[in-house]
């Protein structure tokens, strides 16, 4: 069985592809760059040179898969040219799923995010939840619209299945998309040292391999049409920073940033990117986001993909493992 994996080189992408290829199938891995250093070498991996947008170069791809996931996507905070979140998680969703449909792949497995719920009241949000807020950051606009494409395809009777991971976090390269990562990069340098407001923000945190696995099986057990939140813990920032502290045996005092010094400073850099086009480090509309809670709840996916999640803490230790090593 031939399998193309979007995405690749992402830290969903790159992963999912080299467990498919360890698992004995044979993996088609679609990269615009065949020698990007993140697109994992294995022999039962074979990298196409190709884009999302070059439906010529999609369809050469995909030819003899029966599977596909579509992990591919511009999960940047910003980009010069915000068209390009539309192009690339919109438009290029469209031709994936096209291509899928032209060439009779029996399964395609969409790589949303929970961030198309965003931000969250008292209680776990579950698939079936509406959003409560607008769609002030573009790529949750946009991985939102791309569900919508997914809906029109299932209507057509392509089997397709969407998964929406929550932060996730484990053993992998430091990318753009890889915010967690980040963090904890930083905090083991000694570099990171900021709780915003006073830590008691939730997020939900899902460990790699737990969301790997949960791609896996959402091809193999996922129901046509339906969607799947891939997460773990709802985990504080206090928690966060506590659990880091204690699984690297790094303790750093932190600085307590008040919110509103946060949307204060991300207003600054929102002027200093529209004066000088050089990129921000923080944006008004994710300071805001901060301002809630994001909880989560992968019940359904326990219950018909039998998903599972790897206490937080485990995790953590091996990230933090991975990233000293590396």
């Amino acid at each position: 069985m031939k399998i193309l994996v979007t995405g690749s080189t992402g830290f969903i992408g790159r992963q999912l592809t080299l467990t498919l290829a360890n698992n004995g199938y044979d993996v088609k891995a679609l990269c615009r760059d065949t020698n990007h250093p993140y697109l994992p070498k294995h022999k039962n991996i074979e990298p196409v040179k190709g884009d999302i947008l070059d439906t010529s170069s999609l369809h050469n791809a995909m030819q003899g898969c029966t599977q596909v996931y579509h992990t591919a996507a511009l999960a940047k905070m910003w980009c010069r040219d915000e068209n390009d979140f539309q192009q690339t998680n919109v438009t290029g969703t469209r031709n994936v799923l096209e291509a899928a449909a032209n060439l009779g792949v029996q399964k395609t497995v969409y790589t949303s995010t929970c961030g198309v719920w965003g931000p969250t009241l008292k209680f776990p949000l579950t698939e079936n939840e509406p959003r409560i807020v607008g769609f002030p950051i573009a790529y949750e606009r946009t991985k939102y619209l791309a569900e919508l494409e997914v809906n029109q395809f299932v209507k057509k009777g392509l089997n397709v299945v969407t998964v929406n991971p929550s932060r996730v976090f484990g053993e992998g390269p430091v990318t753009d998309s890889n915010t967690v990562g980040k963090m904890v990069y930083g905090y083991l340098r000694g570099k990171w040292r900021i709780i915003p407001g006073d830590g008691s923000q939730v997020a939900n945190y899902a460990f790699l391999d737990d969301v790997v696995n949960g791609h896996i099986a959402a091809m193999d057990k996922g129901i046509t049409g339906n969607r799947y939140i891939l997460g773990g813990e709802d985990i504080s920032f206090n928690e966060f920073f506590i659990t880091l502290h204690q699984v690297s045996g790094k303790y750093w005092s932190m600085l307590r940033v008040p919110q509103k010094a946060i949307k204060f400073y991300s207003r600054f850099e929102w002027l200093k990117t529209k004066l000088t086009g050089l990129p921000p480090f923080f944006l008004p509309e994710f300071a805001d986001r901060l301002k809630f809670d994001q909880k989560y709840s992968s019940q359904k996916a326990a219950l018909q993909l039998g998903y599972q999640i790897t206490p937080f803490a485990d995790g953590m230790q091996r990230t933090v493992n991975y990233l000293s090593a590396n």
